[in-house]
């Protein structure tokens, strides 16, 4: 930002709001719009509304009861009223004693039978100032940093930034083709729309004017997005030949057949191998749909080659139970499978090491001790992360660095999620990797019934988990973490532990959560798919990929306070069988709008890719997505709810200009894309 026009304290204040360049300042837009374009006259002025009035002060005096607080007595040709400041500088007095005409602008209350208002906003008028045109501003601000000093840097860097060419078209065809403004004419209008134009800041994002915005940046990150893409498809990755007669045999052994979905998306897999480009893809599906057998086959291939696979799971009950089925799978096969987590034995561990660098271990199962730097893969091929969202890009590049041959090679990458991601999520965030979907679950499951009860019901559940029990089944009783205190939530959990234990004397009775070590979550697991334990009280630890299909009935307390995706996912634990299974949903009285909405959306639907639409619209793209950990660019105007028809038009027009290598795609990127020199590679 330009020194001259700023003071150190501003830049500071500013930096506190992330502005930090002119191109933050003038995209810095209004949160509202105050209409001080007409003035009321006293008289007619309605409580409870904003007005705008122009009055003369009759008298200004100092109130010491009940609190001190600077009184102005006003009036214009229709009446009277009162002018309250319960905060205010000596210098104010004097202001507003020497003043002719002031303009107010506030809420209109009533108090001791006079109209009035209580820190309005204020302006001297004594030389009959004309009345604005536009709508006033009014953005988000930090101490130390008033609307009127704001408005005036705004203003003074759109100059500026005029002046010095900061304004100039980039993709000049591109908006005359859809008919959109200017840059320079949509940065003035959103800053100070005019009144015959807009009445609110809904009439203002409707307008071209901020769909001219809305474009730009989702072009920009479009752009960005292909560029990685690109970028990643340059490298070499080893070429893995279809190993049909290995596949073949691995499915007759699992006595199992693939869906249309699985069979898609394992060509899908197969085409990436062959290219001899590193493999950059999202295999994503609902829970139970069968996105490990998928890739578990597509890992022959690379095996079959001589490359090892790595295989990453977020928790280490998750990594066990991948490590024993897949070791399962494989039981007839010359694989040597092995199992990484933090909480081996130190000589396992250094054993599991030897393996890995040697190249002996061809799959190798684990959390996040893959990362650590004695980890060494002779020739890693394939690396697939399960739970994407759980790990941040830097956890991932660690990973795909581990190998001895990366000089040469890059290892093909496929990353899993069970959270279903809507289309527009997917076309937006998702543009630097190719995505693959699993729409089937596999035959023979029954659909789960959803039941939602009031929290007094309790006595009526304990005789529903004994009918489950009686039928050789298994239930899970879910107390998710919800309150502030973790001393609490353990509480929780395990009075309802003590509760059912004391209740279900000819059952067992299991318990687990995150504060348990790892063995102890691991044996505990491990009876519970054994059958040893038939009703396990749990946290939301089991919410990823446990998998007991004697599993038939959930019954999850406070579940008003959970979200969508978090709610879909522990229901997924069962319905795993044949078996008809049930969830039932616990909650207290007085649900919010936003709760009662969520239970209703999860009632009403088993679609994991419906309720991620939904959870979309409730929660948007940064908490679905967790932008911390993705390292992809937010947005700041775009809705992807509301915006889908542009973000259509956008990708169209990345791909045509990533095509034609247009020599503003970097400059624009830059405009718009924050913290751009860190984030974009060339």
């Amino acid at each position: 930002m330009p020194t001259n026009l700023l003071t150190e304290n501003q830049t500071r204040k500013l930096k506190k709001l992330g502005i930090n360049s002119t191109i933050d300042l003038i995209l810095y837009l209004p949160n509202k719009y105050n209409d001080q374009t007409i003035i009321q006259s006293i008289q007619n002025l309605k409580i409870g509304e904003i007005s705008q009035i122009q009055a003369k002060v009759n008298d200004v005096e100092v109130i010491y009861r009940p609190k001190k607080n600077l009184v102005l007595h006003v009036s214009d040709m229709t009446g009277q009223m009162q002018i309250r400041f319960l905060h205010y500088f000596p210098s104010q007095i004097k202001q507003f004693q020497s003043a002719d005409l002031i303009r107010f602008y506030g809420e209109v209350r009533y108090q001791s039978g006079y109209k009035e208002m209580i820190h309005p906003e204020y302006n001297l008028v004594n030389n009959l100032i004309p009345l604005s045109k536009n709508l006033t501003p009014i953005y988000s601000v930090t101490k130390g940093l008033s609307q009127g000093m704001l408005r005036k840097l705004i203003r003074k860097h759109i100059d500026y930034a005029n002046q010095n060419g900061l304004f100039s078209d980039l993709f000049s065809d591109f908006y005359k083709k859809y008919d959109y403004p200017t840059f320079e004419d949509a940065i003035n209008f959103l800053h100070e729309p005019p009144k015959i134009k807009a009445n609110n800041i809904l009439d203002v994002q409707n307008s071209k004017h901020f769909k001219r915005l809305v474009y730009d940046e989702l072009l920009a990150q479009q752009l960005f997005l292909r560029k990685q893409y690109n970028l990643l498809k340059k490298n070499q990755s080893p070429k893995f030949k279809n190993a049909k007669l290995s596949k073949k045999l691995f499915l007759e052994q699992l006595n199992f057949t693939l869906t249309d979905s699985q069979k898609t998306v394992l060509e899908d897999l197969q085409n990436d191998f062959i290219k001899g480009m590193p493999m950059n893809r999202l295999l994503q599906g609902d829970v139970g749909c069968g996105k490990t057998v998928v890739a578990t086959m597509a890992a022959i291939d690379c095996v079959e080659e001589g490359f090892q696979v790595a295989f990453m799971a977020p928790t280490e009950i998750l990594a066990e139970q991948h490590y024993e089925k897949i070791k399962t799978w494989f039981k007839d096969a010359a694989y040597e499978i092995i199992l990484l987590t933090g909480s081996m034995p130190k000589k396992e561990k250094l054993l599991a090491y030897q393996k890995i660098e040697k190249g002996d271990a061809n799959i190798v199962i684990g959390t996040h001790a893959l990362f650590q730097e004695s980890v060494t893969f002779n020739n890693l091929g394939f690396y697939i992360i399960d739970e994407q969202h759980r790990f941040g890009v830097e956890q991932r590049m660690m990973l795909k660095n581990k190998s001895k041959i990366k000089q040469e090679y890059e290892p093909h990458q496929l990353m899993m999620s069970a959270t279903p991601i809507p289309r527009t999520l997917s076309m937006s965030f998702f543009a630097h990797m190719d995505v693959s979907t699993i729409k089937e679950l596999p035959g023979g499951r029954r659909p789960i019934t959803t039941k939602i009860y009031l929290d007094d019901k309790r006595k009526q559940l304990l005789n529903l988990i004994d009918e489950h029990c009686k039928k050789n089944n298994q239930v899970y009783w879910v107390c998710p973490l919800v309150e502030e205190s973790e001393f609490l939530d353990l509480e929780t959990v395990s009075d309802t532990f003590k509760e059912l234990s004391g209740y279900f004397v000819n059952q067992k009775v299991g318990l687990i959560h995150g504060r348990m070590k790892a063995e102890e979550k691991k044996e505990i697991m491990k009876k519970f798919q054994q059958n040893k334990i038939q009703i396990l009280v749990a946290t939301s630890v089991i919410e990823v990929g446990v998998d007991v299909p004697n599993a038939t009935l959930m019954i999850i307390e406070n579940s008003e306070r959970l979200g969508l995706s978090q709610l879909h996912q522990l229901r997924g634990r069962i319905g795993r069988g044949e078996k008809s299974s049930f969830c039932i949903l616990l909650y207290k009285h007085k649900l919010s709008s936003a709760a009662r909405l969520r239970l209703k959306t999860i009632y009403e639907n088993i679609d994991g890719f419906k309720i991620a639409e939904e959870d979309l619209k409730l929660r948007g793209p940064g908490e679905l997505l967790g932008f911390k950990q993705s390292g992809i660019p937010t947005l700041r105007f775009a809705d992807l709810n509301r915006d889908s028809k542009i973000l259509e038009v956008v990708r169209n027009d990345a791909d045509k200009l990533i095509k034609e290598q247009d020599k503003n795609i970097n400059e624009h990127m830059k405009r718009w894309l924050r913290n751009y020199e860190e984030i974009v590679t060339t």
